[in-house]
């Protein structure tokens, strides 16, 4: 899986140098298609507390917070920022103080020095953790793809304040996958800035989503804004054995989610589960059948109720 899952994080990377290059260039949509998203976006950070805290080198981290109750941390996936999770903040928000970040080199929020690894990205968020719910106060943690992969680094180092750690897509495991497989659309020069919009629709459907009709303007929207800010170089650290490593240092009770048609895993599903399985007794482990690698945007009511569910269960292993 290495390899394969390298070589697609690798081409999504160009493809963000390639969409930054040439946005500037690329005559111009109407409003009418973009007003829409954007003012969901806005909506949704207007509604919440924008806070920063510092990372190495001197920078900041953007985090925003909504709602309250016991504190849940979501981190995002590669290539993405807090928008993640925009279908899943406003529920959780009613029962939660979430806090959600543009981790460093994403969205908002600053770089870190090169050379980028997870454990200085993991790093980051638990000094800016630290900042924000200072010790000993105790939180939960769920992650998205390659953010499941930062969140167990992260709860390996924070011990016992991390009370239930939810994996969700999860990465980082060294298992097998198809994705390398699936032939993505590119960028070509010349395009419209409309046509580049549907080769972003295209490869959301081919590798993020299991219905076509999620890959709707708001999810295109997001992952071509998200493409675009993108600076942290993620690698190989999605097909690596980083996760893998960290588990058994986790102290926090783990759960995980993952989308029955998610083109990261493809038949391997099962070796997920029990890789997970190994380290925590009676794990929860949950699939949201017709659902791709992106569960939590396709299905967000099933996705938040899940995690209702499994952050009521006893704290730690």
């Amino acid at each position: 899986m290495g390899f394969l899952a390298a070589r697609t994080m690798s081409y999504l990377h160009s493809l963000a140098l390639a969409w930054r290059r040439r946005r500037a260039r690329l005559p111009r949509v109407g409003p009418e298609h973009r007003d829409a998203p954007r003012s969901i976006v806005a909506a949704l950070a207007a509604g919440a507390t924008r806070v920063t805290t510092r990372v190495e080198g001197g920078g900041a981290m953007v985090w925003r917070r909504r709602g309250d109750g016991p504190p849940l941390v979501l981190l995002h996936g590669a290539s993405g920022s807090w928008t993640h999770w925009i279908r899943n903040i406003p529920a959780l928000a009613t029962r939660r103080a979430v806090l959600v970040p543009d981790m460093a080199g994403f969205g908002d929020s600053d770089a870190l020095p090169e050379p980028h690894t997870a454990e200085r990205l993991a790093a980051s968020v638990a000094a800016g953790l630290d900042t924000l719910l200072p010790p000993p106060a105790e939180f939960d943690l769920a992650g998205f793809s390659f953010g499941s992969i930062i969140a167990g680094v992260a709860a390996a180092t924070l011990g016992r304040r991390v009370r239930r750690l939810v994996v969700i897509g999860a990465g980082g495991m060294a298992l097998r996958s198809d994705v390398g497989r699936l032939v993505l659309a590119r960028v070509e020069r010349g395009m419209s800035e409309a046509a580049v919009r549907e080769v972003h629709r295209a490869n959301l459907r081919r590798l993020m989503l299991g219905d076509p009709a999620a890959a709707d303007d708001l999810a295109v929207h997001l992952q071509v804004e998200n493409l675009r800010r993108a600076r942290f170089k993620s690698g190989d650290i999605p097909g690596s054995d980083v996760l893998l490593r960290a588990l058994p240092r986790i102290e926090a009770r783990l759960a995980a989610i993952f989308g029955g048609r998610d083109a990261f895993v493809g038949r391997y599903l099962d070796e997920r589960r029990e890789t997970l399985a190994r380290v925590q007794p009676g794990l929860d482990f949950r699939v949201v059948e017709g659902a791709g690698h992106w569960v939590n945007y396709e299905a967000p009511e099933a996705v938040d109720r899940a995690l209702v569910e499994m952050l009521a269960a006893p704290p730690g292993r």
